[in-house]
């Protein structure tokens, strides 16, 4: 099943993708869909349901059965607006230095231990087909970073490798969009605290407005049949720039999931992204950086294509 949220007159709307390859909204379908008086009013709230997607199975097969009287509320995919597919999760980590292609292109930086990642704020999160604003402040290094991404169903706090999977909803896709500017400060300031400030100035330049864009819809777990092969590009302009395949993840989702679990508590609707593979602007010869009028677009085997321009 497929999940995503869209934007009517200015409010964002629950919504799951029909095999007619329309839309239905949630918020707006009439009782005749659901079982009871429960309506869904975000998708993360769907989520903290213990039953929530199975209630949605049942509303897809419904109003499959009745198009005809639901005319009012399933829309074309192609007219519609979409917002990130969980616009308000509590937490955004996303993991670095985890495709072994990608440490290569960057110097040879070695095989970490251990997962490493840092906090993204919702504030960052943007919808398939919205615009990336390129910030005045620091325009003139803006990178992507095209990640496959996964997205939690349920609470989920110190668990091990072999339950991991069973608090994951399903996959989406990420754009971990970088203003590069403050990379050399990692490797040029005295220590202790020089690499400390510069790495914590690049963590920011990954926190601006609109520099993860998501989506274009959650796809369940069970429609995946292996996660860890799935191929992975990113397009600039209509020019491959990454090319990949989840193969490549160095840390795979169960162990992310268990190691990070240690410490993070994690709610329904909370993303992870699991890293860029090789490819990025960056690490190229010469470095490739987006600007205002280009497009920038990430497609993920089984998934979809994440398209996001600059203005």
């Amino acid at each position: 099943m497929r999940l995503l949220t869209i934007e009517l007159e200015g409010e964002s709307h629950p919504a799951i993708c029909l095999d007619t390859g329309q839309v239905l909204d949630l918020r707006s379908a009439p009782d005749l869909v659901f079982e009871d008086e429960w309506r869904p009013r975000s998708l993360r709230g769907v989520l903290e349901l213990s039953n929530g997607i199975e209630r949605l199975k049942k509303i897809r097969d419904v109003a499959e059965e009745n198009i005809e009287q639901l005319s009012s509320c399933i829309l074309d995919d192609d007219k519609i607006s979409l917002l990130p597919p969980v616009p308000d999760p509590w937490l955004i980590l996303s993991v670095g230095m985890n495709y072994g292609q990608h440490l290569a292109e960057m110097d040879n930086t070695p095989r970490p231990k251990h997962p490493a990642a840092f906090i993204k704020t919702r504030d960052t999160l943007l919808g398939s087909g919205r615009s990336i604003e390129v910030p005045r402040q620091c325009s003139d290094m803006i990178d992507y970073e095209g990640e496959m991404s996964f997205v939690f169903g349920k609470m989920c706090h110190n668990v091990n490798e072999q339950e991991a999977m069973d608090y994951i909803v399903g996959y989406t896709i990420a754009n971990d969009v970088s203003a590069r500017n403050w990379i050399p400060d990692i490797y040029s300031g005295d220590p202790p605290f020089g690499p400390i400030h510069g790495w914590e100035r690049n963590i920011m330049g990954k926190n601006l407005p609109g520099f993860t864009p998501c989506g274009p819809v959650i796809v369940t777990k069970d429609e995946i049949d292996d996660v860890n092969n799935l191929r992975l590009q990113t397009k600039l302009n209509g020019e491959v720039m990454q090319n990949s395949n989840t193969d490549d993840l160095i840390f795979k989702i169960p162990e992310i999931v268990s190691y990070f679990s240690k410490w993070y508590c994690f709610h329904p609707g909370d993303i992870i992204t699991t890293g860029s593979p090789s490819g990025v602007g960056v690490g190229r010869d010469p470095q490739v950086f987006m600007k205002a009028g280009d497009r920038i677009e990430v497609e993920i085997e089984n998934i979809g294509v994440l398209a996001n321009e600059l203005v």
